[in-house]
């Protein structure tokens, strides 16, 4: 009999043992729901569909300023490609968006310069946070936007220009403060609606590394003889750190109707190799100081969202400002996008009983 009962002791224990467990299972998944997604419905319609899917037509479009010191002033020259236009298709879960695009170009075999572009995105949009990562390469298609203190003619504006490449890996993450009355999810990922307008300050950390080539003697020969000293490097590469804060607002203007905008100015820490050698040299206690710039995240967003079928578009700017004693250079790249989807497979609480 003691023995009958030490076994039905285990067995309770283990039982208690499996609900504590499930309770905590269930605890955590309240939480995470409640983190993610928690908004004031009277704002915000929440969420109703497990899955969505999407299709788009987008733009992706980049440009470079180069500018170094001459004598007492400053030279300068930039460089831009042609906008390139890019099909795709994404798939999403609840915060989660996957999808790949393709060069229109490259698809139809037109890309002519052999080194086609990429673009890899991961985006989150919730309620609260906010997490976007992304890998972009350059082709070698860059024509010439504008110089100034040459000495020389305007003649090779818009002139070919192959001895220009970049590559960017990087991160955005944003923390939204407003998050139960403003929904960035309702402009960029389509999975809640905004009823009422209304706007939020954000903060945010991002993280990137940028590898730039840059072959000079691909210049025009008159370009050449007067290049600034500054201007003649072959390879840059920084490491971008900033902190950012900004505010965005949600302009609810028509039923189902959304148009966003949002700025967040950021200070940024920057640590570069030219030609593979340190850029700052200086080991002064202060010289750290000198590697601080700053840099601008833009994004704008209108769409039309019936909580089942939604179009829209959307632009997001991404500006970098590299500047030391004798050379500087400020680099944006941006993208913008038309699209058109539906969310299915509605979530159970909203199923019709």
């Amino acid at each position: 009999m003691k023995l009958f009962f030490r076994y039905i002791g285990i067995f309770l224990f283990l039982c208690q043992s499996l609900h504590a467990q499930t309770e905590k299972r269930k605890s955590f998944a309240q939480w995470l729901e409640k983190t993610f997604s928690e908004t004031d419905t009277t704002y915000i319609s929440p969420n109703k569909y497990n899955l969505t899917f999407m299709v788009e037509q987008s733009f992706w479009h980049e440009r470079y300023s180069l500018k170094g010191d001459i004598g007492d002033g400053k030279q300068s020259i930039s460089f831009a490609p042609n906008a390139t236009p890019k099909i795709g298709a994404y798939f999403g879960w609840r915060w989660i968006f996957l999808g790949f695009s393709f060069s229109i170009p490259d698809l139809i075999k037109k890309n002519k310069n052999g080194k086609s572009k990429e673009e890899y995105v991961f985006n989150l949009y919730s309620s609260r946070i906010g997490l976007d990562l992304y890998y972009r390469k350059t082709g070698n298609d860059f024509h010439i936007t504008s110089y100034s203190n040459f000495d020389i003619p305007s003649d090779y504006i818009g002139q070919d220009f192959g001895g220009f490449q970049s590559k960017i890996v990087g991160l955005n993450t944003y923390w939204i403060f407003n998050n139960k009355h403003f929904s960035y999810p309702a402009a960029y990922s389509q999975s809640t609606n905004q009823r009422r307008s209304c706007g939020s300050f954000m903060a945010g950390f991002s993280y990137s590394h940028h590898q730039i080539s840059f072959d000079y003697t691909q210049l025009p020969d008159e370009m050449i003889t007067h290049i600034a000293p500054s201007l003649i490097f072959n390879r840059l590469q920084y490491h971008d750190y900033n902190l950012s804060a900004g505010y965005g607002y949600n302009w609810v203007f028509a039923k189902n109707c959304l148009l966003n905008v949002s700025l967040m100015p950021a200070i940024s820490y920057k640590r570069a190799k030219i030609n593979g050698k340190p850029a700052n040299l200086d080991d002064s206690w202060t010289g750290w100081m000198k590697d601080l710039n700053f840099d601008l995240i833009t994004r704008a967003g209108i769409t039309w969202n019936n909580s089942k079928y939604y179009v829209g578009a959307s632009l997001i700017v991404n500006t970098y400002d590299y500047r030391r004693t004798r050379f500087a250079m400020t680099n944006s790249f941006g993208s913008l996008r038309i699209y058109a989807g539906f969310n299915f497979w509605k979530r159970r609480e909203y199923r019709e009983k």
